[in-house]
């Protein structure tokens, strides 16, 4: 606890300091957005999809308002998609907010 009696934890300021660049590339990115965003939602979720001119070409950047998630992903990275299979995403399902497959340390 800190001495103006606020919970803290190990990490807060890192943690607090990625937010903050995340935040602004989102900012950067959507700043170079073309076209109008679509969003698709049912009763689960809902995302807004939209184009990005980046540095390094376009990308289709992929929004979770809800969560505050975001990704963007290049040509090759969303027809990957296309190679999954529904046990894939199952998997991807059930373990969310996180990497498939666990980093090596």
């Amino acid at each position: 606890m800190t001495e103006q009696g606020r919970l803290q934890w190990d990490g807060e300021a890192e943690d607090a300091a990625a937010a903050g660049r995340a935040a602004a590339e989102l900012r950067e990115l959507k700043a170079h957005q073309t076209g109008e965003a679509i969003t698709l939602g049912n009763e689960f979720s809902e995302i807004r999809v939209s184009r990005v001119e980046t540095r390094n070409g376009a990308r289709l950047l992929v929004e979770a308002p809800k969560s505050g998630q975001w990704v963007a992903l290049c040509p090759l990275e969303v027809e990957s998609l296309t190679w999954q299979n529904a046990e894939t995403f199952s998997a991807m399902i059930g373990h969310p907010y996180g990497p498939l497959f666990e980093e090596e340390p």
